[in-house]
Protein backbone atom coordinates (compact mmCIF):
# COMPACT_ATOMS: atom_id res chain seq x y z
CA UNK A 1 0.00 0.00 0.00
CA UNK A 2 1.47 3.33 -1.01
CA UNK A 3 2.22 5.85 1.74
CA UNK A 4 1.11 9.44 1.34
CA UNK A 5 3.53 12.37 1.20
CA UNK A 6 2.59 15.23 3.54
CA UNK A 7 3.76 18.12 1.35
CA UNK A 8 2.82 19.21 -2.13
CA UNK A 9 5.58 19.92 -4.69
CA UNK A 10 7.15 23.37 -4.59
CA UNK A 11 5.71 25.60 -7.29
CA UNK A 12 3.63 23.11 -9.23
CA UNK A 13 -0.15 23.19 -9.28
CA UNK A 14 -1.73 22.14 -6.01
CA UNK A 15 -2.71 18.46 -5.99
CA UNK A 16 -6.36 17.52 -5.77
CA UNK A 17 -7.64 16.06 -2.56
CA UNK A 18 -7.51 12.31 -3.20
CA UNK A 19 -8.69 10.92 0.14
CA UNK A 20 -12.03 10.67 1.88
CA UNK A 21 -11.27 9.76 5.47
CA UNK A 22 -8.71 11.24 7.90
CA UNK A 23 -8.04 9.40 11.15
CA UNK A 24 -5.54 9.16 13.97
CA UNK A 25 -4.19 5.67 14.53
CA UNK A 26 -2.58 4.63 17.81
CA UNK A 27 0.22 2.14 17.50
CA UNK A 28 2.93 1.22 20.02
CA UNK A 29 2.31 4.33 22.09
CA UNK A 30 2.47 6.73 19.13
CA UNK A 31 -0.28 8.44 17.15
CA UNK A 32 -0.21 8.42 13.35
CA UNK A 33 -2.22 10.56 10.92
CA UNK A 34 -3.81 8.37 8.25
CA UNK A 35 -5.60 9.11 5.00
CA UNK A 36 -7.96 6.32 4.00
CA UNK A 37 -6.05 4.08 6.43
CA UNK A 38 -2.65 4.95 4.89
CA UNK A 39 -0.07 6.60 7.12
CA UNK A 40 1.01 10.08 6.07
CA UNK A 41 4.75 10.47 5.47
CA UNK A 42 6.97 13.52 5.43
CA UNK A 43 8.86 14.61 2.29
CA UNK A 44 11.85 12.58 3.54
CA UNK A 45 9.59 9.54 3.97
CA UNK A 46 9.39 9.53 7.77
CA UNK A 47 6.06 8.48 9.23
CA UNK A 48 4.12 11.42 10.65
CA UNK A 49 3.96 10.13 14.23
CA UNK A 50 3.37 11.97 17.49
CA UNK A 51 3.65 11.18 21.19
CA UNK A 52 0.67 13.48 21.86
CA UNK A 53 -2.78 12.43 20.65
CA UNK A 54 -3.96 16.03 20.79
CA UNK A 55 -1.16 17.17 18.50
CA UNK A 56 -1.88 14.33 16.09
CA UNK A 57 -5.56 15.26 16.08
CA UNK A 58 -4.72 18.91 15.38
CA UNK A 59 -2.57 17.91 12.40
CA UNK A 60 -5.28 15.54 11.21
CA UNK A 61 -7.77 18.40 11.33
CA UNK A 62 -5.62 20.36 8.88
CA UNK A 63 -5.92 17.45 6.44
CA UNK A 64 -9.68 17.24 7.01
CA UNK A 65 -10.01 20.96 6.28
CA UNK A 66 -8.60 20.61 2.76
CA UNK A 67 -11.32 20.84 0.13
CA UNK A 68 -10.80 20.33 -3.60
CA UNK A 69 -7.01 20.72 -3.41
CA UNK A 70 -4.29 20.27 -0.78
CA UNK A 71 -2.74 23.63 0.06
CA UNK A 72 0.31 23.44 2.37
CA UNK A 73 -0.06 27.15 3.12
CA UNK A 74 -3.16 26.30 5.15
CA UNK A 75 -1.39 23.50 7.04
CA UNK A 76 1.17 25.21 9.32
CA UNK A 77 1.21 22.47 11.95
CA UNK A 78 1.91 19.86 9.28
CA UNK A 79 4.74 21.97 7.88
CA UNK A 80 6.39 22.40 11.28
CA UNK A 81 5.96 18.68 11.97
CA UNK A 82 7.74 17.92 8.69
CA UNK A 83 10.60 20.18 9.74
CA UNK A 84 10.76 18.45 13.12
CA UNK A 85 11.01 14.96 11.65
CA UNK A 86 13.05 15.63 8.52
CA UNK A 87 15.38 18.34 9.82
CA UNK A 88 15.46 18.89 13.56
CA UNK A 89 15.60 15.20 14.47
CA UNK A 90 18.80 14.87 12.44
CA UNK A 91 20.43 18.15 13.48
CA UNK A 92 19.43 18.82 17.09
CA UNK A 93 22.79 20.31 18.10
CA UNK A 94 22.79 22.65 15.10
CA UNK A 95 19.24 23.82 15.86
CA UNK A 96 20.11 24.50 19.49
CA UNK A 97 23.23 26.38 18.39
CA UNK A 98 21.17 28.54 16.03
CA UNK A 99 18.74 29.47 18.81
CA UNK A 100 21.66 30.41 21.07
CA UNK A 101 23.10 32.46 18.19
CA UNK A 102 19.87 34.48 18.09
CA UNK A 103 20.24 35.06 21.83
CA UNK A 104 23.71 36.49 21.24
CA UNK A 105 22.10 39.36 19.30
CA UNK A 106 18.58 39.15 20.70
CA UNK A 107 16.03 41.65 19.46
CA UNK A 108 15.13 42.86 22.95
CA UNK A 109 18.72 43.94 23.68
CA UNK A 110 18.98 46.52 20.90
CA UNK A 111 17.30 49.76 21.86
CA UNK A 112 16.54 53.05 20.19
CA UNK A 113 17.85 56.23 21.82
CA UNK A 114 15.16 58.43 20.24
CA UNK A 115 12.32 59.32 19.96
CA UNK A 116 11.19 59.10 23.56
CA UNK A 117 7.87 57.39 22.74
CA UNK A 118 9.61 54.56 20.89
CA UNK A 119 12.15 54.22 23.71
CA UNK A 120 9.27 53.95 26.19
CA UNK A 121 7.42 51.43 24.03
CA UNK A 122 10.49 49.22 23.76
CA UNK A 123 10.97 49.35 27.51
CA UNK A 124 7.34 48.47 28.11
CA UNK A 125 7.49 45.35 25.92
CA UNK A 126 11.12 44.29 26.27
CA UNK A 127 12.19 45.01 29.84
CA UNK A 128 9.85 42.32 31.24
CA UNK A 129 11.42 39.80 28.83
CA UNK A 130 14.87 40.60 30.20
CA UNK A 131 13.47 40.25 33.72
CA UNK A 132 12.20 36.79 32.76
CA UNK A 133 15.66 35.89 31.43
CA UNK A 134 17.31 37.13 34.60
CA UNK A 135 14.92 35.55 37.11
CA UNK A 136 13.97 32.28 35.40
CA UNK A 137 16.90 31.51 33.12
CA UNK A 138 19.60 33.08 35.28
CA UNK A 139 20.78 34.93 32.19
CA UNK A 140 21.79 38.59 32.39
CA UNK A 141 21.95 40.44 29.07
CA UNK A 142 23.83 43.59 28.10
CA UNK A 143 21.84 46.26 26.27
CA UNK A 144 23.02 48.32 23.33
CA UNK A 145 21.71 51.38 21.52
CA UNK A 146 21.24 51.29 17.77
CA UNK A 147 22.69 48.50 15.67
CA UNK A 148 26.19 48.33 17.16
CA UNK A 149 26.82 44.70 18.13
CA UNK A 150 27.51 43.94 21.77
CA UNK A 151 29.02 40.68 23.01
CA UNK A 152 26.92 38.85 25.58
CA UNK A 153 28.68 37.12 28.46
CA UNK A 154 29.56 33.48 27.88
CA UNK A 155 27.66 32.45 31.01
CA UNK A 156 24.55 34.22 29.70
CA UNK A 157 24.60 32.28 26.45
CA UNK A 158 25.32 29.06 28.33
CA UNK A 159 22.24 29.68 30.47
CA UNK A 160 20.17 30.04 27.30
CA UNK A 161 21.68 26.88 25.86
CA UNK A 162 20.77 25.03 29.04
CA UNK A 163 17.16 26.30 28.80
CA UNK A 164 16.61 25.00 25.27
CA UNK A 165 14.96 21.54 25.40
CA UNK A 166 16.38 18.76 23.20
CA UNK A 167 14.18 15.82 24.13
CA UNK A 168 11.18 16.51 21.87
CA UNK A 169 11.81 17.30 18.20
CA UNK A 170 8.40 18.94 17.81
CA UNK A 171 9.05 21.26 20.74
CA UNK A 172 12.49 22.13 19.41
CA UNK A 173 11.13 22.77 15.90
CA UNK A 174 8.38 25.00 17.27
CA UNK A 175 10.84 26.88 19.48
CA UNK A 176 13.15 27.41 16.52
CA UNK A 177 10.24 28.66 14.42
CA UNK A 178 9.22 31.25 17.01
CA UNK A 179 12.83 32.35 17.48
CA UNK A 180 13.26 32.92 13.75
CA UNK A 181 9.93 34.71 13.33
CA UNK A 182 10.49 37.07 16.26
CA UNK A 183 14.26 37.48 16.07
CA UNK A 184 14.39 36.62 19.76
CA UNK A 185 15.32 33.43 21.56
CA UNK A 186 14.06 35.01 24.78
CA UNK A 187 10.59 35.65 23.40
CA UNK A 188 10.47 32.04 22.19
CA UNK A 189 11.60 30.63 25.54
CA UNK A 190 9.05 32.83 27.27
CA UNK A 191 6.26 31.28 25.20
CA UNK A 192 7.63 27.80 25.88
CA UNK A 193 7.63 28.37 29.63
CA UNK A 194 4.27 30.13 29.71
CA UNK A 195 5.80 33.35 30.94
CA UNK A 196 3.99 35.27 28.23
CA UNK A 197 1.47 34.35 25.55
CA UNK A 198 2.18 34.04 21.84
CA UNK A 199 0.13 37.20 21.32
CA UNK A 200 2.27 39.11 23.81
CA UNK A 201 5.46 37.77 22.23
CA UNK A 202 4.25 38.79 18.78
CA UNK A 203 3.43 42.30 20.00
CA UNK A 204 6.90 42.59 21.53
CA UNK A 205 8.57 41.33 18.36
CA UNK A 206 6.79 43.93 16.26
CA UNK A 207 7.30 47.06 18.33
CA UNK A 208 9.61 48.63 15.76
CA UNK A 209 7.49 47.60 12.76
CA UNK A 210 4.39 48.96 14.44
CA UNK A 211 6.15 52.23 15.11
CA UNK A 212 7.26 52.56 11.50
CA UNK A 213 3.76 51.77 10.27
CA UNK A 214 2.35 54.52 12.46
CA UNK A 215 4.86 56.98 11.00
CA UNK A 216 4.74 56.01 7.33
CA UNK A 217 1.49 54.16 6.93
CA UNK A 218 0.65 50.51 6.32
CA UNK A 219 1.75 48.65 3.22
CA UNK A 220 -0.71 46.02 1.98
CA UNK A 221 1.93 43.56 0.78
CA UNK A 222 3.94 43.90 3.96
CA UNK A 223 0.78 43.40 5.99
CA UNK A 224 0.00 40.21 4.08
CA UNK A 225 3.50 38.88 4.74
CA UNK A 226 3.15 39.72 8.41
CA UNK A 227 -0.18 37.93 8.58
CA UNK A 228 1.37 34.79 7.08
CA UNK A 229 4.16 34.97 9.64
CA UNK A 230 1.62 35.42 12.42
CA UNK A 231 -0.20 32.26 11.31
CA UNK A 232 3.12 30.39 11.51
CA UNK A 233 3.81 31.88 14.92
CA UNK A 234 0.43 30.83 16.29
CA UNK A 235 0.89 27.32 14.90
CA UNK A 236 4.31 26.99 16.54
CA UNK A 237 2.91 28.18 19.88
CA UNK A 238 0.05 25.71 19.53
CA UNK A 239 2.52 22.92 18.84
CA UNK A 240 4.39 23.79 22.02
CA UNK A 241 1.17 23.60 24.01
CA UNK A 242 -0.08 20.39 22.42
CA UNK A 243 3.30 18.68 22.69
CA UNK A 244 3.15 19.15 26.43
CA UNK A 245 -0.13 17.19 26.59
CA UNK A 246 0.19 13.44 26.77
CA UNK A 247 -2.61 10.87 26.76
Amino acid sequence: MTDVRSDAPGKTALPKRFYKQVDVLEDAGLFFVTLDSRKVRTPARAELAFASRRLAEAVAEEWRAQKEVIDPRTMPLTRIANVALDGVARERDAVVAEIVKYASSDLVCYRADTPDRLVARQREHWDPVLAFARDELRARFILAEGVMFVDQPAETLEAVRHAVPREDDFVLAALSTITTLTGSALLALGVLRGWHTAEQAWAAANVDDGWNAELWGHDAEAAARQEARRVEMDAAARMLALSALRD
